[in-house]
């Protein structure tokens, strides 16, 4: 079927222990992380979707589709967006995962908005190849005025409490940070609606995670250098951006947002053109997808699979 006698395709099957922990073992060793405890845990709720070559009782191929519904600037949006692209490195230039790519786009071309995916840089001209064209992210920092003056208005004492790193033991807290990445505000100008099982995959040892009890919020974000990345922000009401920042205790000379800001709130930030740097570059397929550069927006960090 497939131009391989002792080969099939396999997909939808990460419920069937077998051939997951088969499609766990080979992106070990592509990528060097582990899903297994985000199947068990519970936190995988059907919208990653493997597309794989099995061979031998191996996955030795693969290509992911995952279904992304978005809140974009008032319109929903129906993604899908491909990813753990992989081949077992026995299996290479024999055009294994070329063939799943296609296969995916048959699948879902007419059935959603468009397709995208975040290629690494050493696969550039695979994507070119197949027909994917390349777009730019914009990346929203917080103005120097802005920072100034939040640091100043802190400083006179013009804050409350603050946000407390959550403790990874209080299972409490944990519940109600898990309800939060479910039902939380749409504080974002593209938001995921479907989020709560690919933020649990990056967050569910709450190692980033603060909450703010004043403010009944939850902020995810580390500091790296000087810069302070601000990644997520939940809160059950709508709360002023402005007023989380307020609330952020760490001392930072740049804040950088890991989503797009709201309409209202944009002002507070710069855009800037973002390629992926080092990273990734942003393919897309399919007309829709050119209004993320277009509209200045940002796949949220928690979004990329």
């Amino acid at each position: 079927m497939w131009g391989e006698s002792q080969m099939r395709l396999v997909k939808d099957y990460m419920r069937d222990d077998v051939l997951r922990h088969e499609l766990n073992e080979l992106t070990r060793k592509t990528f060097c992380f582990d899903f297994e405890k985000w199947v068990t845990n519970g936190y995988f709720e059907g919208d990653y979707i493997p597309y794989s070559f099995e061979e031998e009782g191996r996955i030795i191929s693969n290509v992911s589709a995952n279904r992304m519904y978005f809140e974009q600037n008032g319109q929903k949006r129906y993604y899908i967006q491909i990813g753990t692209v992989m081949t077992d490195k026995d299996h290479r230039r024999q055009g294994l995962a070329g063939k799943l790519v296609k296969h995916v786009l048959e699948t879902y071309e007419g059935e959603c908005d468009g397709i995208y995916l975040f290629g690494n840089l050493n696969a550039l001209n695979f994507y070119r190849e197949i027909g994917f064209q390349e777009i730019m992210q914009y990346r929203y920092t917080l103005r120097a005025e802005v920072r100034a003056d939040i640091k100043s208005r802190n400083a006179a004492g013009f804050h409350g409490k603050g946000f407390s790193k959550v403790d990874a033991k209080d299972a409490s807290l944990k519940k109600k940070y898990c309800e939060a990445v479910r039902r939380s505000f749409a504080n974002s100008a593209f938001e995921q609606e479907n989020k709560y099982s690919l933020q649990m995959f990056y967050t569910s040892e709450l190692e980033n995670v603060y909450y703010s009890e004043e403010l009944d919020s939850f902020a995810v974000m580390e500091k790296e250098g000087e810069t302070l990345k601000l990644q997520s922000i939940l809160c059950p009401v709508y709360v002023p951006i402005e007023r989380v920042i307020c609330e952020i205790q760490f001392d930072y000379e740049k804040l950088e947002l890991g989503f797009t800001p709201r309409k209202e709130e944009a002002d507070l930030f710069e855009a800037v053109s973002h390629d992926g740097g080092e990273d990734y570059r942003l393919f897309i397929w399919g007309d829709k997808l050119k209004s993320i550069e277009k509209e200045k927006l940002y796949f949220p960090t928690f979004s990329h699979a």
